[in-house]
């Protein structure tokens, strides 16, 4: 706690960068760079994990979980090695994975005292459930059941949440915006959402995650990521409220303790390359923005936020381990490796 009391004291840089002041150029090397706010700032490592690309190559770096052994896994759309398993200190373990040409979303899940992996594939339009060697134990195809698609094209799979009960929901976040509840078999219980720019509907339902912060009333957080928005539904698919984010275009939610991790792969208007990391406290407000702007809320609405320094430019997942250290992957960022950003 006295290491990060002094680091937050002395950090010029996250005192220096506030909303509507943009310094993207602030410093050339990051080696001994601080960014974040408040109580939650970060050391940045832009050498975490990188490989040689010719053995080892990704495209997009979509997702990061950490398993039960603390590993941590990096789903990428390269086929040559979908799965990249490293150890926190960014050593690489093992690859494995061929068939995920679209592989988007990677949630991980303890079932019977196991891991198993949820992958989500945009090009093969359908979830596939695996062991933690990637061996294929269930799939959820596309949901024709539903009445809801013509086409198997029609639903593109982004992202997963498990519910305590075995429950399977499944955003169609670049398709036609609807979420699927299965049960553990893989039967269709309920479909709701939809395309739309009302609370129960969304434009980019990019990620879903289940939320047990408070554990006598789970719910469901989904990203309307267009719409810089995260919205709150019960289990059963009722909509129940919205966390506004201006500026924000964040990914999929990730809940450590009691904090929401969000990628936030563009901000301000939107353009390229303007990513940055939000942080959100247990009442739901941005507390920190690594690589934005100071979060400010007058009259309890958040400013607009933007990027502030150019530390990332499509952060795409988060990946938080039990030193509350951050792991960022990135899409269509050079075909980089993940950064490392170190608690202080």
């Amino acid at each position: 706690m006295e290491r990060r009391k002094f680091v937050r004291n002395s950090s010029i840089l996250s005192a220096g960068i506030v909303c509507g002041i943009a310094h993207p150029n602030v410093f050339s090397n990051y080696k001994d760079a601080i960014i974040g706010h408040n109580s939650h700032q970060y050391k940045i490592d832009l050498q975490w994990g990188a490989l040689n690309s010719n053995f080892y190559p990704v495209n997009d770096c979509h997702e990061m979980v950490q398993d039960s052994k603390g590993r941590i896994l990096l789903l990428t759309n390269h086929t040559k090695n979908n799965v990249i398993v490293y150890d926190r200190s960014g050593k690489l373990l093992e690859v494995w994975g061929t068939d995920y040409p679209g592989a988007h979303g990677l949630t991980l899940n303890v079932e019977n005292g196991e891991d198993v992996l949820y992958i989500a594939d945009n090009n093969r339009h359908e979830v596939i459930k695996t062991n933690i060697k990637g061996q294929v134990l269930q799939v959820f195809p596309y949901p024709k059941e539903s009445g809801k698609y013509k086409t198997k094209e029609s639903y593109v799979p982004t992202e997963t949440a498990i519910a305590p009960n075995g429950d399977v929901y499944i955003t169609d976040g670049y398709g036609e915006q609807h979420i699927m509840h299965y049960n553990a078999n893989g039967e269709l219980l309920n479909i709701f959402g939809g395309r739309g720019e009302e609370d129960h509907q969304f434009n980019n339902a990019h990620g879903i995650c289940l939320d047990t912060r408070d554990a006598a009333n789970p719910t469901l957080l989904i990203t309307a990521r267009q719409q810089n928005k995260l919205k709150r539904f019960s289990l059963s698919g009722e909509y129940l409220s919205t966390i506004d984010l201006p500026g924000a275009f964040i990914c999929r939610p990730v809940i450590h303790g009691k904090d929401i991790y969000l990628a936030t792969i563009w901000s301000g208007d939107g353009s390229e390359g303007t990513g940055f990391i939000s942080i959100l406290n247990e009442q739901n407000e941005l507390i920190s923005a690594p690589g934005g702007c100071n979060p400010v809320y007058e009259d309890g609405k958040l400013n607009p936020m933007h990027q502030s320094l150019k530390v990332f430019h499509h952060p795409h997942d988060v990946c938080v381990d039990g030193d509350e250290n951050l792991y960022v992957a990135q899409w269509n960022s050079g075909k980089t490796y993940p950064i490392k950003l170190y608690r202080v």
